[in-house]
């Protein structure tokens, strides 16, 4: 007979306890199912339990806090190590602790802690940190002095180059990607996979078709270079935004022979955006289908296919797709009935929307502020403006923290109620907004008109 062991909390103080004899003997499967906001106490705990510890086993589990967004924790573990006398603090973390507390704090944060560590402490890595967390804040002018300064110290690999490839690519600055370029072969520094495929993807995002061709022949012909299924789906996007179908499905099949079997999910569910987007629904069924004998059917796979069919303008397909996810989801996810609301709201069909809207509630699994924003979006499109103002205000009353609200539609609504002559109740939404801490610098910019 197998007998079940429930957990038992205790509180010492106001520190949270997990009796010993109910946890796991793994620190990682501790932690992982930790969620207080401190987990210093199940640290401190598993030491005053004699059990074995050392700084690779932290890095173990400090990489996958880091791979599940759980920043916060893995910054606590960073801190912890560097307390404990015990601990070999030979090899510092500095450069993973500096990106954590730009994460966790900011990054002016990041930059007092960089600026303690002594020089003749700033290794390599620790520059390059710092450098994505100007990449990752956008602040271009700091990124750039950055890197003048590892050139400087003779710290340029091709990370760092890629790191700035990638913030001129999301910044559009173009024209500086290949002055880098020409730098790395000039210097001798080896261009890698990423290095091209953030070029490749830059050129294709400006529709800069020739060097597109001429970058993926030359990742073609270097020897260093094994060509993966991506970067054909780049290349295809490219010519899709430059109306070559043609040449597009050449590159999409191309990129089929090289998924690995490791990579099929995301590769299926980017080729199924690609395919809709040349209107070929016969390839969004076929991918679809190996999709689905990958044996575990996934939220996002879903949402891929949807969203596919939708732009493919096969509204009774989405529908039919919805109501099978409906039977054979294992875990809710509330951007699939979201999705459907969008599509019936582009297409006009409110009365459907709304019916999605009435049975999700119906079947106890409400509706967010997305859900209530996008209605209020098919209301004023379709000028059924007091439906526009009473959605939106359950947007920003069901509003969740990182939650951004469509000005368009807000401006749109508080507009009628000023001309309706209806001022209290604008004054009250924006009230709410506040009270929310939705009233970020760019919405207020949209209603301080109406204040």
């Amino acid at each position: 007979m197998m007998m079940i062991i429930k957990k038992k909390k205790k509180l010492v103080g106001r520190v949270l306890y997990y009796s010993a004899e109910t946890l796991s003997p793994n620190l990682y499967h501790r932690l992982i199912g930790f969620h207080e906001p401190s987990i210093v106490p199940v640290l401190d705990q598993w030491v005053g339990e004699g059990r074995p510890l050392d700084r690779p086993d932290l890095h173990k589990i400090l990489k996958q806090f880091r791979k599940f967004g759980r920043y916060n924790h893995a910054l606590q573990i960073c801190q912890w190590m560097d307390d404990k006398s015990y601990l070999d603090n030979s090899q510092k973390d500095d450069p993973v602790r500096l990106d954590l507390i730009s994460k966790v704090h900011g990054i002016r944060q990041a930059e007092e802690y960089f600026n303690k560590i002594p020089d003749t402490s700033r290794v390599w890595q620790l520059y390059g940190a710092l450098l994505n967390c100007y990449a990752e804040a956008r602040l271009l002018n700091k990124a750039e002095a950055t890197m003048q300064k590892m050139r400087d110290l003779g710290y340029t690999k091709s990370l760092a180059y890629n790191v700035m490839m990638g913030l001129y690519s999301a910044t559009n600055k173009y024209q500086k990607l290949d002055l880098l370029i020409e730098e790395m072969d000039q210097k001798g520094i080896q261009i890698d996979k990423f290095t091209y495929c953030i070029r490749l993807n830059a050129y294709a995002k400006a529709s800069e078709i020739q060097k597109m061709e001429m970058l993926l022949l030359r990742m073609e012909a270097d020897p260093e270079v094994r060509m993966e299924w991506h970067a054909y789906t780049t290349v295809a996007n490219g010519y899709l935004k430059a109306g070559d179908t043609k040449k597009a499905l050449t590159c999409l099949k191309k990129s089929e022979y090289l998924i690995k079997p490791s990579q099929r999910k995301s590769a299926y569910e980017n080729l199924l955006t690609l395919y809709a987007s040349a209107s070929r629904k016969d390839d969004v069924y076929r991918v679809w289908n190996l999709y689905k004998n990958l044996g575990r059917l996934y939220n996002h796979g879903y949402l891929c296919f949807m969203s596919s069919l939708a732009k493919l303008d096969c509204i009774e397909d989405v529908e039919k797709v919805y109501q099978e996810w409906e039977v054979r989801y294992k875990r809710f996810d509330l951007q699939v009935p979201n999705l459907l609301v969008t599509v019936y709201c582009k297409k006009g069909l409110l009365e459907k929307a709304e019916a999605t809207i009435q049975a999700l509630t119906e079947s106890g699994n409400e509706p967010n502020a997305s859900t209530w924003s996008r209605l209020a979006l098919g209301y004023v499109r379709n000028d059924e403006m007091d439906k526009a103002v009473e959605a939106m205000r359950k947007a920003v009353l069901s509003g969740f923290p990182r939650w951004t609200v469509d000005t368009a539609t807000l401006s749109a609504c508080l507009d009628y109620l000023n001309r309706e002559g209806r001022l209290d109740e604008g004054e009250e939404m924006i009230k709410l907004l506040k009270e929310k801490g939705h009233l970020s610098e760019e919405v207020y910019k949209s209603v301080v008109k109406f204040v």
